[in-house]
Formats: structure tokens, sequence, C-alpha cells
């Protein structure tokens, strides 16, 4: 069944929960605004994070304010549903564990996570918002045996294993507006070849407008998960590859511009045996031939969406991804 989200083109003004809103198109927006207007941010997730019951992190709930470790490390464990607004520099000593119905959000520019990353481990309903990572000792955003996740508009570099790992069984998560960079390993659906067992069924991820900016390999690299949805994301120079599908996955890779990278798409990576990709409309500029492989196999999304047209997904994205979006 489908729902009612729609991605946005380029013009639309941002609306969204930090109590900022705006009418798109309206001229007494256009005499005050002084810079041009962005994408919408959208208010709830599109894609895999909107279905069975969608994702609404700790709305309704107590919010808060930290600026240090220790605050957000009791909040993000705690019980319950909470708003976590971050208006500092963190850094994290370990990976800090996020429990089910929790929004952790940056305030403006100010919400900076350094030195580890978030856990989101048997957790449900979580939203992680709006901050940049940069610099952790391990991952920037694990999420293992979780359901129901949407990682938005973030910044994320310089982690020493994964920008965004996704594994374990982890099932309806949505990846929107990040700008990943200076990042080796980067995206990973899936940890191990081995774990099918456990995987098969679950791992079901969009990836939507999200900018890969020079982003290695692993933008994402999927094990398993079908199908998988990788919507009007940027590419650009990324030297090893842009989206994998191996082990029986199933990748639907739409609309996308990809850039300067010699090889956009792949069906076989390391040791993992071929996945199943399939390719729609994508633009291709300066970079190599996309692979496929059992197109027919992948199977259709089952939510609503309209998509940009694949060509202007470089400036939509550009303007709208990262953080001080939203």
């Amino acid at each position: 069944m489908g729902n009612n989200n729609r991605l946005r083109p380029l013009g639309a003004v941002v609306a969204l929960a930090l109590g900022v809103s705006a009418l798109a198109g309206s001229a007494a927006a256009a005499t005050t605004a002084a810079v041009a207007p962005l994408p919408l941010a959208e208010s709830s997730p599109v894609g895999w994070a909107s279905q069975s019951g969608g994702t609404t992190g700790g709305t309704g709930g107590t919010t808060v304010t930290v600026t240090s470790a220790s605050q957000l490390t009791d909040y993000a464990s705690r019980s319950g549903s909470y708003v976590i607004k971050v208006n500092s520099t963190i850094s994290l000593s370990s990976m800090t564990k996020v429990t089910s119905n929790k929004t952790i959000i940056g305030v403006g520019t100010a919400g900076r996570i350094t030195g580890y990353g978030l856990n989101v481990n048997q957790a449900n309903n979580v939203v992680i918002r709006n901050l940049t990572f940069t610099g952790s000792a391990d991952d920037a955003i694990n999420v293992q045996y979780s359901t129901h996740v949407w990682i938005d508009h973030n910044d994320l570099s310089n982690a020493y294993d994964g920008a965004t790992d996704i594994k374990r069984a982890s099932d309806y998560v949505t990846v929107s507006w990040n700008h990943y960079h200076d990042q080796n390993k980067n995206a990973l659906l899936g940890h191990d070849d081995g774990n099918g067992s456990e995987d098969l069924g679950h791992l079901r991820v969009t990836y939507v407008h999200n900018w890969f900016d020079g982003t290695v390999q692993r933008n994402p690299r999927v094990r398993f998960g079908s199908p998988v949805h990788v919507l009007n994301n940027y590419y650009n120079g990324n030297s090893g590859y842009g989206v994998a599908s191996t082990c029986d996955a199933g990748v639907l890779v739409e609309k996308n511009y990809f850039e300067k990278v010699e090889h956009p798409t792949v069906v076989q990576t390391g040791d993992s045996p071929e996945g199943d990709l399939r390719l729609v409309g994508n633009y291709l500029t300066g970079s190599g031939t996309a692979e496929s492989r059992n197109a027919s196999s992948v199977p259709n999304v089952p939510y609503s969406y309209s998509a940009d047209s694949a060509s202007t997904v470089k400036s939509v994205v550009t303007a709208g991804a990262g953080v001080g979006k939203i």
C-alpha cells in the first residue's frame, strides 16, 4: 500500500519541525528571503521508513536540549519518548546507545558529534537529523536489530569505519538528504555474506536525495535487502564505485545523477556473490557504464513517490543536503 509522502522539486520552501514555516512561491516570502528557496525538507520520511506505521521518533514526548556528552548519553538511553536537541559540539568517548522513540536533532548548525557515534541497537522508531558527525573512532551511525529509523539532513565525514552502517535484520529505514564526504567505507547495508538467515526479508532501505561527495565505496553496498531503493542521489568523483548489489540483493537505482564516477553501479564486489540491480532513468556524465543484472527480478517498492528528473538532481541535492537546511 502506498502513502502520501511526495518528493518535491527545487523551489519549494523549507517548512519543518524546528518551528519555521513559509509559503512556497508567495510574494511575501520572496521579498523577505535573502537567498533562493531550498527544496522542501519533509516533516516525515519518504520511502521505507514511512511504511508499516511510519517513523515519528520522539514526537509527542519530552523535549530537552543537551550540550554535553553525559546529557546526550543519559537522554538517548532513557525509556520513553524524547526529542533531544543538540546545541553544541559533543565529544563522545564510546558508541552511544539510542533507545526507542527518540529524535536526536541539531539546533541550526550547532549540533556536532565527534569522537564516536550513535548506536541504534534493538530500537524502534528513531529519528536522527541535522547533525554533523566527524572523526568517529568507529561508525558515525550504526543501526542493528532496529526498525523504523530515519537518518536525515546530516553531514558525515572521517569515520574510522562506516558513516551509516545498517545491518542485522534492521528494517524500514530511510536515509535522506545527507552530505557524505571525506569517507572511504561509507554506507554499508548488510554486514556479512553469511548472515542471510537473519537478513533475508529485511534490510529494506530507501536512500534518497543524498550527496555522495567523493566518497570512495559503499554508496551503498547492499547484501540481501530487497527491494532497496536508491533514488535521486547525487554522486560525484566516487573513485571506487557508486552502488553495489551483492548476495542476492534486489536494488532499484532510479533517477540518480552520476558525475565522474568510473563504476556507477556494480553487481559484485569483494568476495561477495552477485546481486540483482535494475536501472531506471539515471543521468551519467563523465562516468563509466552502469551495470545491471536480472532487472526483472527486482521488485517494485510498495510506497508512493514522485521523483525529480535525473538531470536536475545535482542542483536539488547540493542545495538541500546537509545541516542547516531544515
